[in-house]
């Protein structure tokens, strides 16, 4: 008989597979910007009330924590990594994708700091005199920053790293990744 339980939700992936881990990060944020999304609709009708707090809160923790710590991992880890690695077309593809996604991530945390000032008054369930309030192109913008980034990411980064890293850079990667997080086995 089949265990339904582990069908009901996806396992993370641990750090002895960095490339899932930050693939599984992607998945992340999807769900945060969804919830996001959804706040839109929800905020007019409802106003910063329980629900909306409870969502913004998670929204903030996992952009202000989680989130740093994988463009940490791409920028000082997987991408120099894979920069030392590379040969040939693979080496021409990073020269041309790793100046773009660095400066993607500066444009996604300059968004990220309009949208978290906002997100900061809904998780306190609006100010004295302010109303609690998502801007919709401010949301929209970020999620599609994001959406082009992980999919740059999706295409040519963690194939990438698959086909050229050792089983010995994976584990460097990894080990990087958990160390960076405060991790300990």
């Amino acid at each position: 008989m089949p265990n339904t339980l582990n069908a009901l939700f996806t396992p993370v992936p641990g750090f002895d597979q960095p490339i899932a881990v930050l693939k599984h990060c992607h998945g992340r944020i999807r769900k945060q910007i969804n919830t996001m999304q959804k706040l839109l609709s929800h905020l007019p009708e409802h106003g910063a009330d329980v629900d909306a707090q409870q969502a913004a809160k998670s929204i903030l923790q996992y952009f202000n924590k989680a989130a740093p710590n994988h463009h940490a991992d791409e920028e000082q880890n997987l991408m120099p990594m894979l920069q030392i690695t590379a040969q040939g077309e693979d080496a021409a593809l990073l020269a041309r994708l790793v100046p773009l996604i660095l400066e993607e991530h500066q444009q996604m945390d300059a968004a990220w700091q309009v949208l978290n000032m906002q997100l900061q008054v809904i998780a306190a369930g609006g100010n004295a005199g302010t109303s609690a309030y998502l801007s919709e192109p401010d949301v929209q913008r970020f999620a599609a920053l994001y959406a082009d980034h992980m999919q740059k990411e999706e295409t040519h980064i963690a194939p990438m790293a698959v086909r050229l890293f050792s089983p010995a850079q994976m584990a460097q990667l990894g080990e990087a990744m958990q160390l960076r997080r405060k991790i300990t086995q």
